[in-house]
């Protein structure tokens, strides 16, 4: 059964669930609300919630284990031959299965046997989801007339929706927290296998990076270079260049809507802003490559200067561009929240309007500029499309804004496209770069954190 149909007939049954309880509800007391413990619809809630939950499971269950089952049900019928195969070769077999079964490409040639258990794989996978979707509907529906018996004028049905509530947030900050508890051990565990193959020493203080490591040593380059400094030193000029345009840009115009302009100007100017937030990034790195990096190259030659086809400074003025929208937007809204009694303080002490925006309202408003800003360096850090596309993949060891650079997050994702063995040192060196970028990152949220509190005590 289609996974969409299910859940609409589990949404339907709580629906029903939700009608019958708050109906028994209140019959119990003939209409007369005051008698119930809690409100009507609290009834219905429990009801809906009690019978919604149990087929949920059964469904999160099948999304969760149910290829796996199939899976191992189709190796079953299998000969002795596949059982004694490795297990990336028994996987690799498994795959071409679910292939054939799909009418797609596979890797070797199709025998009778493949050709049956294609067929098999088929039939199991209709059979199992089935009962899955059976048992769903049968355990939900049963679950709706339990909570439908169990409810009478003293259910405490509002402390019992109050509980699952609790225990769904509960839950939804669990997952958050192992997620990230999740990648960060992922990084770690495969940045220690990288660093058996490269010294630490030579990844964070190496001048050189060039991971083309050979499948044989008698080939070229049978010995990479992994040296980090070139591509921290081209994400952080990038950066730089996009936050220096970004930055006062955003600031300035958030000012300007809060404090100076008109409500209709307001009411034209910011969405419009806005609307550069809404641009695919990739949109971006068309713009950049094909118009700024020519006009930049252009405008230099008039000038004598010789400027190369992809720089650190045709990317960085695009993604300054790209972010002034999240730095105007952040900080309107915090200027915006500084109370009014401040200005008129300030003004009737006799300021200006420009002193009294900046000795009142940009220090009361810091820490929340602060936050706007890290989120724009963080949008900056990690950008990769613009990158690719604006500055290339070289991994130059410059400071001169006129010269291609390359990025962290660009040559991660040049080290994990197409096949690729994870277990050579190229590979494995794009975890290596995830967990230092991840260590620059939090090292910024700690600062960030730091001017945050020094100005929160201050004007608070």
């Amino acid at each position: 059964m289609n996974s969409l149909i299910l859940i609409v007939i589990l949404m339907l049954i709580s629906t029903a669930a939700f009608i019958f309880g708050r109906k028994k509800a209140l019959n119990a007391v003939n209409g007369k609300v005051s008698a119930l413990h809690s409100l009507p619809g609290h009834y219905g809630w429990f009801s809906a919630v009690i019978s919604f939950l149990p087929g949920l499971t059964i469904l999160i269950i099948w999304f969760l284990f149910g290829n796996n089952l199939v899976d191992n049900f189709t190796l079953a019928t299998l000969g002795g031959e596949i059982q004694n195969l490795s297990d990336f070769d028994r996987a690799l077999y498994m795959n071409d299965i679910r292939n054939l079964a799909a009418q797609d490409a596979i890797s070797r040639p199709v025998t009778e046997a493949m050709t049956n258990a294609a067929h098999y794989y088929l039939r199991t996978q209709e059979n199992i989801s089935w009962i899955f979707a059976l048992s769903a509907i049968g355990i939900s529906a049963l679950a709706a007339l339990f909570s439908i018996r169990k409810i009478s004028p003293d259910l405490r049905s509002r402390n019992l929706l109050e509980r699952l509530i609790l225990i769904a947030l509960v839950t939804c900050s669990a997952i958050a927290i192992l997620t990230t508890v999740g990648i960060v051990s992922s990084l770690i565990v495969e940045t220690l296998r990288f660093l058996d193959h490269v010294p630490l020493t030579d990844f964070l203080f190496g001048l050189k990076w060039s991971p083309q490591t050979a499948l044989r040593a008698d080939q070229v380059g049978s010995s990479g270079a992994f040296g980090a400094i070139p591509l921290f030193a081209g994400t952080l000029l990038i950066t730089f260049i996009a936050l220096l345009i970004a930055l006062p840009v955003g600031l300035l115009s958030a000012i300007y809507m809060t404090e100076f302009a008109s409500r209709k100007a307001r009411a034209i100017f910011k969405p419009l802003l806005e609307l550069l937030a809404g641009i695919p990034t990739v949109v971006y790195g068309f713009f950049a490559a094909l118009v700024v990096a020519p006009a930049i190259r252009s405008s230099g030659e008039v000038i004598g200067l010789e400027i190369a086809s992809e720089s650190a400074l045709a990317a960085g003025l695009v993604m300054g561009i790209m972010i002034i929208p999240l730095i105007s937007s952040l900080s309107d809204d915090v200027i915006s929240s500084v109370p009014q009694s401040l200005r008129d303080a300030s003004l009737g002490l006799g300021a200006t309007k420009t002193e009294t925006i900046l000795n009142i309202i940009i220090p009361s408003a810091l820490p929340g500029i602060v936050s706007a800003f890290l989120l724009a360096a963080s949008r900056a850090i990690g950008e990769t499309m613009i990158v690719v596309m604006a500055a290339g993949m070289a991994a130059n060891l410059t400071a001169n804004p006129l010269e291609a650079v390359t990025t962290v997050t660009v040559q991660i994702l040049a080290l994990l496209t197409g096949d690729q063995e994870f277990d050579s040192a190229k590979t494995l060196s794009a975890f290596a770069l995830g967990l230092a970028l991840f260590v620059i990152t939090l090292f910024l949220n700690f600062m960030a954190l730091r001017v945050v509190r020094k100005y929160q005590e201050q004007y608070d």
